[in-house]
């Protein structure tokens, strides 16, 4: 006789950032044909875990989605990909200006290194300053700045900001356990765990 199953185990911190999208007005899905995609309506479809790299998560993923989704605006959450494309070398502004946001809205909670950016884009954001928002003379900088202050201002405050802190606190007690090479053992805010 088959046993029967009354619960199933998800990760603690995919839960937290789920339902933080869901509260954001985004409906998550996995999807193996893409890396992390927007329909401009409800949907965010973000690649499987065996399709990313090893040091994503879901988590950071959804961040930096949500970033894209402040950056863009409430214009900007009604294109498909935040109305961007990134093979245009005008529009990776609004990249870097996602980044820049996610830097400081992950340094709040001193985990600038887990919700750290992959991709071609991790140099960048390796680079970016300790006070992510401070160079006003960069237009990225500008631009997640504003979108900084639309986020404190409005609805997302809430769920971003709790989510941040529940991960943080995972974190916390995960940190204890995790050997040297996960993305755990040292969450802080810079990537050499300094």
């Amino acid at each position: 006789m088959k046993r029967k199953i009354h619960a199933e185990y998800t990760d603690p911190v995919d839960l937290i950032w789920l339902s933080t999208a869901q509260r954001c007005g985004m409906n998550v899905i996995r999807d193996d044909a893409v890396f992390a995609a927007w329909d401009g309506n409800q949907t965010l479809r973000i690649g499987t875990p065996e399709t990313l790299d090893p040091d994503d998560s879901l988590a950071q993923m959804i961040l930096h989605e949500l970033c894209h989704a402040l950056i863009a605006g409430p214009n900007g959450t009604t294109q498909e990909d935040w109305g961007l494309n990134y093979d245009l070398q005008e529009d990776q502004i609004f990249e870097h200006a996602a980044l820049q946001l996610q830097a400081a809205l992950a340094d709040r909670v001193g985990m600038r290194s887990f919700f750290a950016s992959t991709t071609d884009f991790r140099s960048y954001f390796d680079r970016i300053p300790a006070q992510p928002l401070q160079d006003q003379s960069d237009k990225a900088t500008q631009l997640a700045s504003a979108a900084f202050n639309r986020w404190k201002d409005g609805d997302w405050f809430q769920p971003i900001e709790k989510a941040l802190l529940a991960t943080s606190a995972i974190a916390e007690t995960v940190a204890k356990f995790a050997p040297s090479e996960s993305l755990w053992h040292s969450p802080s805010i810079f990537p050499d765990g300094n």
